[in-house]
């Protein structure tokens, strides 16, 4: 007797064995292309926002230098007014602000002189390098920027 029912209830439903597992597979075949078209629409939009966003960073690095080299330039003019004071102290003040103006310099020049891809290229190798010191440094640049978005709210 269960076994008429069994067979009763398959032919009720339309259950012939095959025909519900082909129509399954077919849907999740359809399921499977549908999701695999989007992650590549997604991945294609992000692969092309960073591609923007990056032409947009070597687009700023020759006004970045500029603004960097003016820097250094009006650090190097009053260290050298706060030299002409001829104070002991001066003096070391002043020697500060040209190695400060100096390092400013040096940054100015590397920025103009690599592209977003070797500069991320060696803050990769830095971070390697010195992965304690990167991450107390990530640490504290987070907490910096959290404390200018909150006092900015």
């Amino acid at each position: 007797m269960d076994e008429n029912y069994q067979q009763d209830s398959g032919q009720k439903y339309g259950d012939s064995g095959t025909g519900t597992s082909g129509t399954a597979s077919g849907t999740a075949a359809r399921l499977k292309e549908q999701i695999s078209d989007k992650a590549a629409d997604v991945k294609e939009r992000v692969s092309d926002f960073g591609r923007r966003t990056a032409d947009k960073i070597d687009a700023s690095r020759g006004p970045a230098a500029d603004s960097l080299n003016r820097t250094a330039s009006a650090i190097h003019a009053k260290s050298d007014r706060v030299a002409s004071a001829a104070h002991a102290t001066s003096d070391r003040v002043a020697s500060a602000a040209h190695a400060t103006a100096d390092k400013l310099q040096a940054t100015a020049e590397y920025v103009r002189d690599h592209d977003f891809k070797e500069m991320a290229d060696d803050v990769t190798e830095l971070v390697k390098r010195y992965p304690g010191q990167s991450l107390a440094a990530a640490a504290i640049l987070g907490f910096l920027l959290a404390r200018v978005m909150r006092s900015s709210d």
